[in-house]
């Protein structure tokens, strides 16, 4: 059918940390897919457990897979807290979410057409930058469906202080701002020095993840750094909402991720 096979921006990832993961399938020339799979990505440990998954649909949908052609395409994953430090490994595979039927595929078969494709050495949350939440954020809250999810809210203006690694760094931001009908779009600064490093309008139904790239001359020669967020605009739900929210917080963005990558 297919030959699956995946690149890592870094294999040595600490736990929080973002990793880029760059999915290629290569097509056989006598393959004929039919119907539309999901890619599913298991990340076991050394005794083959599974610790998290990252399974989604591909871009472009497996039934418009053409024999012989090449597809390509990377996500961005943050390794979850996880209490585990060693060697991992990723799986992936191809299935249908109507039956779970998995299909063959070309390459190691570690079991149940699950395939292995790369090695990765998680390393403990200590080895991250030094990163503190300052002024302008609200309190951190937790999915009530799934706990391993979590944000926080900005107000108009949120200060993220971050030890400075002396060297260019990525800053990884993911946000959203919910709620259509309670606000409409809104104009998004990153500042680091007082100078914008990156300005982007967010949407009600966005949730986006911003790379920004941070030089070594912009964070300066002091010990730790600082990036601010900045929104035109807020909105307090219960001012907004007609009544159906009693929230009477000034709200800004909705921050999921916020990591500055120096590696």
């Amino acid at each position: 059918m297919a030959t699956p096979s995946v690149t890592i921006n870094h294999d040595r990832a600490p736990a929080g940390s973002p990793i880029e993961i760059t999915y290629k399938f290569v097509v056989a020339s006598d393959a004929a897919i039919g119907g539309d799979y999901r890619v599913f990505v298991h990340v076991v440990d050394a005794d083959e457990e599974r610790m998290w998954d990252d399974d989604h649909d591909p871009p472009t949908p497996t039934s418009q897979w053409k024999p012989g052609q090449t597809i390509e395409y990377t996500r961005t994953i943050f390794v979850p807290i996880f209490p585990y430090v060693g060697d991992a490994t990723i799986q992936v595979g191809l299935y249908s979410a109507r039956d779970e039927r998995r299909l063959a595929l070309n390459g190691e078969d570690v079991g149940l057409r699950a395939y292995k494709v790369a090695r990765l050495q998680l390393l403990p949350q200590t080895e991250n930058l030094f990163t503190a939440f300052k002024d302008g954020w609200h309190p951190a809250e937790v999915a009530k469906v799934n706990a391993a999810v979590e944000w926080q809210w900005t107000r108009k203006e949120a200060t993220l202080a971050f030890k400075n690694p002396k060297k260019d760094a990525v800053f990884y931001l993911e946000l959203d701002s919910p709620g259509a009908d309670l606000h409409g779009d809104q104009q998004v600064q990153v500042m680091l020095g007082g100078q914008a490093v990156d300005q982007f309008t967010l949407t009600p139904t966005d949730r986006i993840l911003r790379r920004v790239t941070l030089p070594a001359s912009g964070i300066g020669t002091a010990e730790m750094g600082e990036l601010q967020i900045i929104v035109d605009k807020t909105f307090i739900p219960a001012q907004v909402s007609g009544g159906t929210s009693k929230d009477p917080r000034e709200l800004g963005v909705r921050v999921f991720q916020a990591f500055v990558d120096p590696r």
